[in-house]
């Protein structure tokens, strides 16, 4: 995959952001599951974060490096948010 095309890069932080948010959810003791616009508003709000971080990084970090830098701010503001909403 080329990670220097944006546009498959923040089709997969998408991507990333919905099983992230969807992950989250997962670890709570709900009988009846998430709520689907609570999973979707959570998602939304993960990949602004890591839409941030991604397009104010400096020019020099490139590729799979700069996407991965994005993901793992993802996976960490989830790990964040759980130890807070527990």
């Amino acid at each position: 995959m080329d990670f220097n095309s944006k546009k498959l890069s923040l089709v997969l932080l998408g991507a990333t952001a919905i099983v992230c948010s969807r992950t989250l959810f997962f670890f709570f003791n709900d009988p009846e599951g998430p709520n689907l616009v609570v999973v979707g508003g959570m998602a939304i709000a993960i990949y602004l974060l890591s839409f941030a971080a991604y397009a104010f990084m400096p020019s020099k970090i490139e590729g799979l490096k700069r996407f991965s830098i994005a993901v793992c701010l993802q996976i960490l503001a989830v790990i964040v948010l759980y130890f807070f909403m527990k």
